[in-house]
């Protein structure tokens, strides 16, 4: 085996004395798995950062041999590690990516957003520029991975305006009039993951309840769930943000 890739650090964990396993997200192969020796060192810890940009270099005799891993620092983005918010994003969106996604399985459409959105957290560090793209990013993983949300027409009547929740047993859009009498019971459906646009601060907190009931439902499950408490800092942050 041996693949060599531009790669997105999403997980980092210590191995041995010296050495660190690392899950890289390529644009072909999708998420790999490689040891990499010294990881732990003074050179290679500024590098094996999650949501840096890298060169990397797996090698493996077998299949099933977890392959040795070398790196090449492309892009840094640990410039946002004194900033809180983009700290936080960084940590969700790279630690649900590794965790979310069967390893050797491409996910080219994936790779393209979450690169996107790491880049625009660095690029602008005010939340309003990206929040919206960590939404729409979540939704299109539950999608690649079988459990997208069908937002296109109510699933009461077939409608395709005014759509305004969500069904949080079926994930089908329900419309304002179909929904009126259980809005209660539904998920509010922010106009911005329908029409475009970054959408207010009520949209995005919205996204993220809309997108957070699906993620911890269907795909982070027992020691996966774990990861769901840098989301709620994430959350909790933005909200602070909002006043």
């Amino acid at each position: 085996m041996h693949v060599e890739a531009q790669a997105i650090v999403c997980a980092v964990r210590a191995h041995g004395e010296h050495g660190a396993i690392v899950r890289a997200f390529t644009p072909t192969d999708g998420m790999l798995a490689g040891y990499v020796r010294g990881g732990r060192s003074r050179r290679l810890r500024p590098i094996l950062v999650p949501g840096n940009l890298v060169r990397a270099d797996f090698r493996a005799r077998t299949d099933e041999q977890l392959p040795a891993l070398t790196v090449e620092l492309t892009e840094s983005r640990a410039s946002m590690l004194s900033e809180a918010l983009p700290v936080a994003a960084i940590e969700w969106t790279t630690a649900l990516t590794a965790t979310a996604l069967p390893e050797v399985q491409p996910y080219p459409r994936l790779y393209a957003a979450l690169d996107g959105v790491l880049a625009a957290v660095v690029a602008a560090p005010a939340a309003r520029a990206w929040a919206a793209a960590l939404v729409r990013y979540e939704l299109l993983l539950l999608s690649e991975l079988g459990f997208g949300l069908d937002l296109s027409a109510c699933v009461a009547g077939g409608a395709r305006e005014d759509l305004a929740y969500v069904s949080p047993k079926s994930g089908g859009a329900v419309s304002r009039t179909a929904g009126e009498g259980y809005r209660d019971r539904l998920l509010p459906l922010p106009p911005f993951l329908t029409d475009g646009g970054a959408g207010d601060w009520q949209d995005i907190i919205d996204g993220f309840r809309l997108t957070g009931h699906f993620l911890e439902r269907d795909l982070l499950h027992g020691r996966a769930a774990e990861i769901l408490a840098a989301r709620e800092r994430l959350v909790d942050r933005l909200k602070r943000v909002t006043g």
